[in-house]
């Protein structure tokens, strides 16, 4: 039978985890809260109302598709279009989900569901290097999820509501927060021989692809390629 004592040391066990993911996102949170700023504005620009913009960031929660969606709104497509095209760019969220999974056994359905649910670019490069590290608790999970969610959501007000407020703040490179951040993200992963290859690779073969095809394939196409070849390298390592 669990004693108070038990339960207290879990809770606090529980916050603990949390508050370290929270902190592990403090680089994220940076990022997002710029350029969520540069998706306000744009969005702005393109027709849409306060409420819009805030509610696509607080329902959708997806930045490369957020900045598509307002861009192919000002164009005036069609509902069908934007949400065939923000689809597949985000496909590349089931390679990332498959990834994190291995370390999330056991959870209840709405656990994985508001977990994968919070899954970005950013937030799957710093839980999937934290959790080969050394195991953690999934409320780890939540707090770097939901802290770069929340500076999001926050970052998303401040370009909505004060963008045009501001003289010439459409012209500061807010768009290099993404990049920049993704080259940090990138670093952090790169601890041996093998992922600097695997990084090299699919840095290359991305490039190369996109040349070839159209939209985002090249993206998903080379993250498959390049962690293949990287796993099958691996396993004939070991196994020699």
């Amino acid at each position: 039978m669990r004693t108070e004592a038990t339960v207290r040391t879990e809770a606090a066990n529980l916050a603990a985890e949390l508050a370290a993911g929270v902190s592990h996102a403090v680089p994220i949170m940076l990022g997002y809260v710029v350029l969520a700023m540069a998706f306000g504005i744009m969005a702005g620009e393109a027709g849409l109302t306060i409420l819009e913009t805030i509610a696509m960031s607080v329902i959708v929660f997806a930045g490369a598709s957020q900045f598509i969606a307002a861009g192919m709104f000002a164009a005036a497509m069609s509902p069908a279009t934007i949400i065939l095209t923000t689809f597949l760019v985000n496909l590349r969220h089931i390679l990332m989900s498959a990834s994190l999974a291995p370390h999330l056994r056991g959870l209840r359905v709405h656990s994985y569901a508001l977990l994968g649910w919070g899954i970005t670019d950013e937030t799957f490069a710093l839980n999937s290097t934290v959790y080969r590290e050394r195991p953690r608790h999934h409320w780890f999970m939540y707090g770097t999820n939901f802290a770069a969610y929340a500076a999001w959501i926050a970052g998303t007000v401040i370009g909505v509501l004060f963008g045009s407020i501001v003289p010439g703040i459409e012209q500061l490179p807010l768009g290099f927060a993404l990049p920049a951040m993704f080259i940090c993200l990138l670093v952090m992963q790169l601890s041996d021989r093998l992922l600097l290859c695997a990084g090299v690779l699919a840095g290359g073969l991305s490039l190369l692809l996109g040349q070839l095809l159209e939209g985002n394939w090249n993206i998903i196409l080379a993250t498959i390629l390049s962690a293949t070849i990287a796993s099958g390298w691996e396993k004939w390592k070991s196994s020699g």
